[in-house]
């Protein structure tokens, strides 16, 4: 079938050769070029270990044998007359004996002991009375806490912390009852009110004056105004 004709047309009565349709160009990518330059660029400059420019040495500096070692401190000339440390003492040598010290050490002991302010016993707690000791004060037992200046104060962060919710709170507050008072109806005052509901007072003494608001009797009809 020929594609520009319609389904209805003569000349798709006559049998045409099916023509392939040509492939659609290849997809090219618009950064191949630049991709091409930088790499073409930058291989150059990777192709040895290390910086790129290293400077070449010379021939006559060549490695040579024992050139690694580690060279060794010059040597020091031995001489026996420098000075030596005292010898050991002889075993009949006797040290000097009879040397006493005028010191009291019982009137002094004495002396400390009365003028020293007398140890306080380590307080401890037993569990019963054959248990063990325990210290007293690590075990909780001693109310030292209650007892401190700022025992039951409210720490000042936490005082900050409250008034910054409070004061947030407040804030919030006052935005959400601006929202209602702007979106809320007006509210008319008495004279306004007055003024818009007197006309319509009107017309209902006008309608009532017409038999508008009369009773209406059976089949929907008015029922007869007495004279």
């Amino acid at each position: 079938m020929d594609p520009t004709c319609s389904s209805e047309s003569v000349y798709n009565l006559i049998p045409s050769d099916w023509k392939e349709p040509p492939p659609p160009p290849r997809y090219v990518s618009v950064f191949k070029a630049a991709v091409k330059d930088d790499k073409q660029k930058f291989k150059t400059a990777m192709k040895t270990m290390g910086p790129a420019k290293l400077e070449v040495p010379s021939p006559k500096d060549f490695l040579k044998k024992h050139s690694k070692e580690k060279t060794l401190p010059p040597k020091k000339k031995f001489e026996r007359n420098e000075p030596r440390k005292p010898p050991v003492p002889l075993r009949t040598d006797h040290p000097v004996m009879g040397i006493q010290s005028e010191k009291n050490f019982i009137n002094t002991n004495a002396a400390d002991v009365i003028m020293g302010v007398a140890k306080k016993p380590k307080p401890v707690f037993v569990d019963k009375r054959t248990g063990d000791k325990h210290d007293l004060e690590t075990s909780g037992l001693v109310p030292k806490y209650i007892n401190k200046k700022g025992y039951g104060v409210t720490p000042e962060y936490i005082r900050k912390r409250n008034e910054e919710v409070k004061k947030a709170q407040e804030e919030y507050d006052d935005y959400i009852q601006e929202n209602l008072k702007e979106a809320a109806m007006k509210r008319l005052s008495d004279e306004e009110r007055v003024a818009v509901l007197q006309p319509r007072k009107r017309i209902v003494v006008a309608e009532k004056e017409n038999g508008v608001l009369l009773p209406l009797g059976p089949g929907n009809t008015l029922l007869p105004i007495s004279g």
